[in-house]
């Protein structure tokens, strides 16, 4: 990697007097003794030689030291060493090379919330003795960067008796609480090793699903949180084409710096930090280290800052996405451990979560594909066996998989449970369903059509304006039971009698679990929905059932009487025709009382001829697709017809 220029740090004066400082790794280490608590830089700001040099060292004097790390993600720590109990790592999060060794009982993992970690060295419950940083060389005035790894540095060396710099040519320049001055440090070494660098990830298939029905979640003015998982590199470019997204996130990568240089985001409404992306880690490749070099656009911050939750709530429409590994049925998750994960664990996730919960219009976000690379299904009954838990069920909002997503604000357990189960691989839906019926998570009768999950017609869902109204069209679900009770109770007792011909009352459970399972095949749902994706409230649906003698089908609407004589009921019927010729069916039978005259002009704009035929008051209609090409449509008043 190139070194930057960093400008006139060779030059005479005190500009120059910090070369008296420098020295070899091994004189730095001269100067440690038995038992001290030695501070670590993080990340990328890894000072790799200085560790190198400590790792590989046999001197007497290095012995019973305690490291200390926000995150280990370098591979200059070595898990080796620890086994001889001549070094020991403390860290806060298990991730990367920790994981592994956190549980073997090698390292000490400190539970703690990222941004109380500098209170906890400035108060001196966590000892500092030595503090070792990567920094960039310095300026012609004596500063230097600390670059792209911030978190708690300065609060480090202001407790250590020795400061350490490593000068890491290679390292960029960064903006924000970055500057030190080398007159900070007692020694300096020129760094040997490169810049510890990360290539971009390929993304599979999968999570390119699931990142794009994440950002179907995403609004404009939106402030989001990111980190450097699969999903990440996929969502950036589903979100390119967003409008005045902002930035609060502890990372920035590469996936990040490529959305914000398509333009999406300007960080202009931002409440905290306003026209900056705000970070404290930088990870990724040597690409992204030249683009944060003295980038204007970048602020770098200490963890106490980039953490806070009062400062994260001050962003209207902060989202909080979080990579998932599993998630049960009532909605706790499990974050990714090792290798698999990156950055984001329980003690991070609190305080976005947190911040996200008091931003206004902000929201939590869960994502995971339905299953694992091994096949394994990442929806679970229950995750108690998986580490890196987020048990605090009642904070998150939405689960997202590539089937879709899952409202989990203000719903039961039992309806969670309906909601995931949708959105798990279809394989696995049906022993979900058996184990929640054992766990009585679900109604012992609740019903589960094998066949309908892989059926579902993902192809059907859209979007559509009518005036000012926005309603999304998609199949219906079995977890839209709860919705099309809510539904019915809606309806006056005269809708009630156009659509059933009888007085219905009530629309209990066993009712209703029958009319929202289907099997798209034989019979068709389709669901009109106004709100966000995941939270809407059903206000539509229409149905074709197959007859049993010909291929015809029988076909019925409903509308909420608040949102008639918009055009709904219209665009679903033509919907229903679409799904139900490319099924193969020839035809629509319909039966509408002879007083309900605004069926009657919904079907009389039917793109197909319309035979009637009264009988006892009611009007028999036959639409036959043989007739013609499909048209055209007009709208609608009211909704109500008969199916069989």
């Amino acid at each position: 990697m190139t070194p930057f220029r960093h400008g006139g740090h060779g030059k005479k004066g005190t500009r120059g007097k910090w070369k008296d400082k420098v020295v070899s790794p091994t004189e730095v280490l001269q100067r440690i003794k038995p038992g001290m608590s030695i501070f670590l830089s993080t990340g990328v700001a890894e000072p790799r030689t200085l560790v190198k040099s400590l790792m590989e060292s046999d001197a007497p004097n290095l012995q019973d030291l305690e490291l200390i790390q926000m995150v280990s993600l370098g591979d200059a720590i070595s898990s080796r060493k620890f086994e001889g109990h001549k070094f020991r790592l403390k860290t806060f999060f298990s991730g990367w090379v920790a994981s592994k060794a956190i549980s073997e009982g090698t390292v000490d993992l400190v539970p703690a919330r990222f941004s109380e970690v500098p209170f906890l060295i400035s108060e001196g419950r966590l000892d500092i003795d030595a503090a070792f940083v990567q920094i960039t060389p310095p300026d012609e005035n004596g500063w230097a960067s600390l670059g792209v790894s911030v978190d708690t540095a300065r609060k480090a060396m202001e407790c250590a008796s020795l400061k350490v710099a490593e000068i890491q040519p290679q390292m960029p320049r960064t903006l924000g609480d970055t500057f030190v001055h080398i007159d900070s440090f007692d020694l300096t070494v020129k760094a040997t090793e490169p810049l510890l660098v990360f290539s971009r990830s390929p993304v599979a298939g999968v999570f390119d699903k699931v990142a794009r029905n994440v950002a179907s979640l995403i609004e404009d003015k939106s402030c989001l949180a990111w980190s450097m998982e699969q999903l990440f590199e996929a969502l950036w470019l589903h979100l390119a084409k967003k409008r005045d997204l902002g930035v609060h996130s502890p990372f920035i990568t590469d996936a990040l710096m490529d959305l914000v240089s398509s333009g999406a985001v300007t960080n202009r409404f931002k409440g905290s930090f306003r026209n900056k992306c705000l970070c404290s880690y930088a990870l990724g490749t040597e690409k992204l280290m030249h683009w944060l070099d003295e980038n204007p656009l970048v602020e770098f911050q200490a963890v106490d800052v980039l953490g806070d939750p009062d400062r994260i709530r001050r962003n209207e429409k902060f989202v909080a996405i979080l990579p998932a590994r599993r998630v049960d049925l009532t909605g706790q998750f499990a974050f990714h451990s090792g290798r698999g994960n990156l950055g984001i664990g329980p003690s991070v996730a609190w305080e976005f979560i947190h911040g996200a919960h008091m931003s206004k219009g902000g929201r939590v976000i869960v994502a995971l594909p339905s299953r694992n690379r091994e096949g394994q299904p990442n929806i679970l009954v229950s995750i108690e066996d998986y580490p890196n838990q987020y048990t605090n069920r009642e904070t998150i909002d939405l689960v997202v998989t590539e089937y879709g997503v899952a409202s989990m604000t203000g719903r039961t357990v039992r309806e969670r449970a309906q909601a995931l189960i949708d959105i798990a691989h279809p394989d696995d839906r049906e022993e979900l369903v058996r184990q929640a019926k054992e766990r009585n998570i679900l109604y012992k009768d609740q019903i589960y059509l094998v066949e309908a999950g892989r059926l579902y017609p993902s192809d059907v869902e859209e979007t559509r304006d009518f005036g000012d109204l926005t309603v999304r069209f998609r199949p219906i679900r079995p977890s839209d039971e709860d919705q099309m009770r809510r539904l019915f109770y809606r309806f006056s007792s005269e809708a009630v009698y156009y659509r059933y011909f009888a007085p219905i009352k009530t629309m209990p459970h066993a009712k209703m679990q029958e009319y929202v399972n289907v099997d798209y095949e034989r019979t068709m749902s389709i669901v009109g929905l106004i709100g966000e994706a995941g939270e809407g409230r059903i206000i539509a649906e229409g149905r074709y059932v197959m007859l049993p003698d010909r291929p015809w089908a029988d076909c019925a609407f409903v509308v909420d009487e608040d949102y008639q004589g918009r055009g709904i009921a219209t665009h679903l019927y033509r919907l229903l025709i679409r799904e139900a010729r490319k099924r193969g069916i020839k035809g629509f039978t319909a039966d509408v009382l002879a007083t309900n005259k605004t069926m009657l002009k919904v079907f009389e704009k039917s793109p197909y001829p319309v035979s009637a035929k009264l009988e006892g008051g009611a009007y028999h209609l036959s639409i036959d697709f043989s007739a013609t090409r499909p048209g055209e449509g007009g709208s609608d008043k009211a909704v109500a017809a008969k199916s069989s």
